[in-house]
């Protein structure tokens, strides 16, 4: 019936809510009993002070005059309505009650022999009669005036009605307490149900987003911490909705660019097949293969790609690091795409600096496949007689730890809405041109493990600039000198 944070909230805080109203109840309880309790004993003591006046002047000893002085006492006692008197002989038997009626003699008078053992002469008593009745009572000895005890007066008055006040009191005591605690329950139990109902809602919804249905929402309820919960999940769902969704069309996309590369593959060698059975002519025949290898170049480089992007993933990209010209590195990418360039109609410009640059620490076929990727889509997006163009600084004064290549085109540009996305997983802004997506999220990643940064500035119609920075290597013997310095 009760489980999880229900159940901690009962065995926890309830469990010790309880414990201290009942302490409170108790302790109460108690006072109350004490009081009334005290209130009598005081009462029977302040009446029992009257015998040192009574008896002040007594001196006889015998019997006969100590009845004839305690019947005396007895018929001039004021609070004979009140309670009862009873007269002890020295022996410790009744010989007189303010009642008039005999006394059992076989009610043991505890008190008086208590009293006898008391330095003040004076011992109080409760508990219940032969009769079964209640009641406290207060027995002062009577001394003459050799110190001798001669006797005692006792003083006994029912509490009965004393307990029938302290059993209401203790009742409503123990009702406020449990309507407390009532009280108590129900303002925790809509609390428990105000976090309790969310977190089962959340917990629900978490699980269907889990199963795939990322259109599930939860309504915010709260302006707390259950409610900025319930906004990050929708936010998360929202996320991984969008996510799936690219997902769902880079498979799309790379499906195509897969099958393109296969279908002309396949075309030109049915056609290469099936012309080989009468003569091939040399000019199909090197048409035919230089499709083939173009092709499987292209299928490749596609295959290279997602390989990289799931060691990426999954934290396998291991860069085989060494000391480089990166001046070198960038000018076999540009050579190798000017051809592509010239023959799409589109300018590639590049001035090699005449300036040396100092050397980086990195992998050089990584940092090739970071260029190239970053040209090839400048190269994508610009139309015919457009610009690419190229540049690489190293400023000695003002940054002189990196160096700094920038490409640019004047291509179409990226939407304000796209240009934070277009380094994410499976995001492509322009469906319309081809490419798998995750070409940039690739690049960035080698950049970020060469301890550099790629940055990405573009307007729509204008173009886009794309800047890689990357640092310059230090050997130990220049960060030791740095350090000194």
């Amino acid at each position: 019936m009760f489980r999880g944070i229900t159940r901690r909230w009962i065995f926890s805080t309830m469990l010790v809510i309880f414990l201290i109203i009942a302490l409170i109840v108790t302790g109460v309880i108690y006072a109350i009993v004490s009081l009334f309790n005290s209130e009598v004993e005081r009462e029977l003591r302040t009446v029992s002070t009257e015998l040192s006046s009574v008896f002040e002047d007594y001196e006889a000893d015998n019997s006969t005059s100590f009845t004839t002085g305690a019947r005396e006492y007895v018929e001039d006692f004021l609070h004979k309505e009140e309670m009862e008197v009873m007269v002890i002989n020295a022996t410790g038997r009744i010989v007189m009650t303010s009642t008039g009626f005999s006394y059992d003699d076989n009610e043991s008078i505890q008190d008086f022999e208590a009293a006898k053992k008391n330095d003040e002469g004076l011992a109080v008593w409760s508990g219940k009669l032969s009769s079964g009745e209640n009641a406290e009572s207060v027995t002062r000895l009577i001394k003459n005036s050799n110190g001798s005890v001669i006797g005692g007066v006792r003083y006994i008055v029912s509490t009965e009605d004393v307990r029938g006040r302290v059993i209401v009191y203790s009742i409503a005591v123990i009702l406020i307490g449990l309507a407390l605690l009532g009280l108590i329950v129900l303002t925790g139990s809509y609390f428990i149900r105000s976090i309790v109902a969310p977190v089962r809602e959340l917990s629900e919804t978490a699980n269907k987003i889990a199963h795939g249905d990322f259109s599930t929402k939860l309504e915010k309820r709260y302006d707390d911490e259950i409610g900025e919960l319930s906004d990050a999940i929708n936010d998360m769902a929202k996320d991984l909705e969008n996510t799936e969704q690219m997902k769902n069309d880079f498979i799309s996309r790379v499906s195509h660019e897969l099958r393109t590369p296969l279908t002309a593959i396949k075309g030109w060698a049915e056609t290469m097949q099936i012309s080989s059975r009468r003569k091939l002519d040399r000019k199909t025949f090197d048409k035919g293969m230089s499709v083939i290898i173009k092709e499987s170049g292209r299928l490749t480089g596609i295959v290279e790609e997602l390989l990289d992007f799931s060691r990426i993933q999954t934290g396998r990209m291991v860069l085989l690091n060494e000391k480089l010209d990166i001046l070198a590195e960038l000018d076999e990418v540009i050579y190798m795409l000017r051809d592509r360039a010239v023959s799409e109609g589109k300018h590639l410009l590049y001035d090699e600096p005449e300036t040396l640059f100092p050397p980086v620490f990195g992998d050089p076929n990584r940092l090739k496949q970071v260029f190239i990727n970053i040209i090839d889509n400048a190269l994508k997006y610009t139309p015919e007689d457009g610009v690419v163009a190229i540049e690489i600084k190293h400023d000695d004064k003002k940054d002189p730890d990196n160096i700094v290549i920038t490409v640019t085109d004047t291509g179409c540009g990226i939407s304000p809405e796209d240009l934070p996305k277009v380094k994410e997983k499976f995001y492509k802004a322009n469906q319309k041109v081809n490419g798998s997506g995750i070409g940039l999220a690739v690049a960035d990643e080698i950049v970020q493990l060469h301890k550099g940064s790629l940055d990405i500035e573009s307007g729509v119609g204008v173009g886009t600039t794309v800047t890689i920075t990357l640092p310059v290597y230090k050997d130990t013997r220049d960060r030791q000198s740095s350090e000194a310095k």
